[in-house]
């Protein structure tokens, strides 16, 4: 990225901005969680856990090791907070 090329193009001030909302979600998510109904909540758990696998996965090939590391871990807690909400009990 210091080189103005990042993971799935160029860098620019609209990706930049891009990525800050996405890195923005996480944390967005623990208000939805206990603010939002239990079924909302749920979905997008799920949703979202499954996009940030799929973000990481997409963006892991040729990435150095610290990314690659980070990555494996996001990817654990994504999958574990999709399978936890799937298996919430229904209200």
């Amino acid at each position: 990225m210091i080189n103005g090329a990042g993971p799935v193009g160029p860098v620019n001030e609209g990706t930049l901005v891009a990525t800050a909302l996405m890195l923005a979600i996480p944390g967005l998510m623990v208000a939805v969680s206990l603010l939002a109904p239990a079924r909302l909540t749920r979905w997008l758990n799920i949703l979202f856990g499954l996009f940030y696998t799929a973000i990481m996965v997409l963006t892991m090939p040729g990435a150095w090791w610290f990314y690659i590391t980070l990555g494996a871990i996001e990817i654990v807690v994504s999958l574990a907070i999709s399978g936890l909400a799937w298996r919430w009990p229904r209200v």
